[in-house]
């Protein structure tokens, strides 16, 4: 009989229970309880499997050094090409100053001072009696030839600075319609026609409020542009300084590393891309210092220097179309009259003896311009007479010994004493002075860019010296490991 509750029968032994042991592992991976990795979360993972590798690496002194190692010759190289590439630039701009910038901001300048004397010397032409005086006449025409062809050099680095695209376009525009003008005035003048000297007027006040006004913007334009790429040529180079510091202070740091780990004194790499280093150091302040010092004195003594003469020179043309228009006038010039002696105290002062002139001369004091700003302040207290007398003249009834004192005797050339005499020294010793100006600003930023010779080159074959000594020095003291 079977029983009810162990279900075994009369004499069958029991079978003894034995406990579930652990379940088998299977074969097949585990699933994932957040789902099988996507390959852009594998890439996720990337940098911190790395630095867990670097962190192990680290943990033991030939993985410390491989780190360091790597570190050094990464740090050179890109000191190195960082270092090329500030010190290349800094050579580019300096001869793009010398070649292209400086140049241009002179075109602009010109643009001015043709115009201007072009406008006072078609209001002399218009005072010459006994006709036209081909002197005059000539020298209106070279003045707008020259105008055109500076206008046209100026114009060709405006395109992409809109002030200077905007003053050129103004220039271009209106240019023909003055020459037009004056030769209408010419014209009429030559018939007897009165009619000349209201043409001229009009002539003149457009050269006065609109195209001068123009040539003298486009001129403060390319000035200030020069300025600019003078203040980036001798800017300090911060990044490179930080780099080439850093990479010093990552060499010596090791070897103070490497001396405690190994009681080694030297390593004969890390210590000559030290020494390379400190080269690169040397060689760059130096080179560094003398080129900004030789850039700073060719925009102070070039310059700024030109810029103040440029401003008297300016000034100088301005109150001579005043002078010249006074005449014209026959009777009605008291406006110009009165912006002659604005002007003409702007350059000189009252007596001739001061303003921008004054200024000009205590700036140039040991330089080769000094002499060419005595004579022009000789020049211009000449020209104030001469234009004392000139008024003087024409007060008292006498127009045409006004007009003779004036524009230089009937055949528009020089006369001693007259007002054309004074003011033509005057310009001629400025254009002198300018000149000199200009040279010493050559001079001093070609030697700016002298001393930056090779240096570029020099720069990288030091910052690999440094990067293969690091290489060569580690790889040194990791041969003892193995």
């Amino acid at each position: 009989m079977t029983s009810a509750v162990t279900g075994r029968g009369p004499g069958v032994p029991a079978v003894q229970q034995v406990p579930p042991g652990p379940a088998t592992p299977s074969s097949d991976p585990p699933d994932d309880p957040k789902g099988p990795r996507s390959g852009f979360a594998w890439l996720l993972e990337l940098p911190a499997r790395a630095v867990r590798n670097l962190t192990a690496s680290a943990a033991t002194t030939p993985g410390r050094l491989t780190l360091i190692g790597a570190g050094l010759i990464v740090l050179s190289l890109v000191t190195g090409l960082v270092g090329t590439l500030s010190v290349q630039d800094r050579a580019n701009t300096i001869d793009g100053l010398v070649e292209h910038r400086e140049p241009l901001a002179a075109a602009a300048q010109q643009v001015y001072r043709s115009l201007s004397d072009a406008d006072a010397t078609a209001a002399s032409s218009l005072l010459s009696t006994g006709g036209e005086a081909p002197a005059l006449r000539d020298r209106y025409e070279f003045d707008i030839a020259k105008a055109g062809a500076a206008l046209a050099k100026a114009a060709s680095d405006s395109a992409s600075v809109p002030a200077a695209a905007e003053q050129v376009n103004i220039l271009n525009q209106l240019l023909p319609v003055y020459t037009g003008l004056v030769e209408t005035a010419r014209a009429n003048n030559l018939q007897g026609f009165p009619a000349g000297a209201a043409y001229l007027r009009e002539a003149s006040e457009l050269m006065r409020a609109k195209i001068l006004p123009a040539a003298h913007r486009l001129y403060e334009t390319d000035t200030e542009r020069l300025l600019a790429e003078q203040d980036d040529a001798t800017s300090f180079p911060w990044l490179t300084t930080v780099l080439v510091l850093g990479l010093v202070a990552a060499l010596v740091v090791t070897q103070v590393y490497l001396r405690r780990k190994t009681n080694r004194v030297f390593n004969i790499g890390l210590l000559a891309g030290t020494v390379a280093v400190g080269v690169v150091v040397l060689w760059t302040a130096t080179a560094l210092i003398v080129q900004s010092v030789q850039v700073s004195g060719g925009r102070e003594d070039g310059t700024e220097h030109v810029d103040l003469l440029v401003r008297a020179r300016i000034a100088a043309l301005q109150a001579r179309a005043d002078e010249t228009l006074t005449l014209v006038a026959r009777g009605g010039g008291e406006q110009y009259e009165k912006e002659f002696t604005v002007q003409f105290q702007r350059l000189a002062g009252q007596d001739g003896q001061g303003g921008l002139l004054d200024q000009a001369r205590q700036s140039a004091a040991g330089q080769s311009s000094a002499q060419h700003l005595e004579s022009a302040t000789e020049a211009a207290s000449a020209w104030l007479a001469a234009h004392e007398k000139v008024r003087a003249l024409d007060s008292s009834g006498s127009h045409l010994e006004a007009v003779a004192m004036a524009i230089g005797g009937q055949s528009g050339q020089d006369a001693d004493g007259s007002a054309a005499a004074a003011f033509n020294r005057l310009d001629k010793e400025l254009a002198a002075a300018i000149s000199a100006g200009r040279q010493n600003f050559l001079d001093d930023t070609t030697n700016g860019s002298r001393a930056l010779t090779l240096l570029a080159p020099g720069f990288a074959v030091l910052t690999v010296i440094a990067a293969l000594g690091s290489t060569l020095g580690i790889r040194e003291r990791l041969r003892e490991y193995r």
